[in-house]
């Protein structure tokens, strides 16, 4: 895949040392990261992007104060990778969208390519000084609400990227192997009921991938969503928000759709509001 959006080994070999291109792994845990990462990247955990009490992303002020302490200044190139498939890399793109941050890349393949191809990896503690960075108020052109969904219903294209069990409604939520928010370690984030938002179309969110996780090329990504009317605008969800950033990562970033966005929210809210139309059973489309 070769997009402004995405780069290769090569590329990210030749930037490591580029006192303006910051490499940022991501995770629910730093085990793997402690024990090697992209030489000079830093670490951000999924748990310091999220405000427990108000149960979604942190607010601007936060968000200013985490990147000021990793060192990550308004300027610099922000490269993302994460494991299963850069899953929570573009989740943490996403957030740095939606506080304003443009220059934003992703690493194809993620940590497991770049671990298979045999590049190097280090231990050293990655040590940037601190900057005082200022951030955007939240770009809200990228980010649906609830009432924007049940607004949708029937006018926009609605893209649940979970699995086809949790769209039908035959189970809540998946079990990631490995992953700290699998079922039950984060009650609030199950939803109370399974099922899907009506008239939602089910495409899996890694449908868009090789089997080294890195992107299909750009015909090929066209050819996933070749049945749906993105012209009408697309609004897309999962269970907790990270799935469908890698969809809206495809649609709006590798694709250029220009009204997509991610419901954050996703069927851990949405299940569990009371009064709004929910279906179960497998899709029409």
């Amino acid at each position: 895949m070769e997009h402004d959006s995405v780069v290769d080994a090569a590329w990210a070999t030749g930037q490591v040392g580029d006192p303006e291109t910051v490499f940022v792994e991501t995770g629910n845990s730093d085990a793997d990261y402690r024990q090697g990462h992209v030489p000079g990247a830093v670490w951000i955990g999924w748990d310091e992007f999220q405000d427990d009490l108000r149960l979604g992303v942190i607010d601007r002020g936060s968000f200013e104060k985490l990147l000021s302490r990793k060192g990550i200044g308004n300027h610099d190139t922000v490269v993302f990778y994460s494991g299963n498939k850069n899953l929570l890399a573009a989740l943490a793109l996403w957030y740095f969208r939606l506080y304003g941050h443009r220059a934003v890349k992703l690493l194809d393949g993620g940590r497991e390519k770049w671990e298979r191809d045999g590049h190097p990896l280090t231990a050293e503690e990655t040590v940037r000084p601190a900057t005082s960075y200022q951030a955007a108020d939240p770009d809200l052109s990228i980010r649906a609400t609830r009432d924007e969904v049940l607004a949708a219903i029937g006018t926009k294209e609605l893209i649940d990227v979970r699995t086809p069990d949790e769209y039908a409604g035959r189970i809540f939520a998946p079990g990631f192997a490995g992953e700290a928010f699998a079922p039950g370690n984060n009650p609030h984030e199950v939803a109370q009921r399974a099922g899907h938002v009506p008239g939602a179309v089910n495409l899996e969110w890694d449908a868009v991938l090789n089997e080294d996780g890195s992107f299909k090329s750009e015909r090929e990504l066209e050819r996933c969503y070749a049945g749906l009317d993105l012209a009408r605008g697309a609004i897309t969800y999962c269970w907790v928000g990270a799935r469908s950033a890698h969809t809206w990562f495809v649609l709006s970033e590798l694709l250029g759709r220009p009204d997509v966005k991610n419901y954050d929210g996703s069927w851990g809210e949405y299940g569990s509001l009371v009064g709004v139309p929910v279906e179960r059973g497998d899709g029409s489309r």
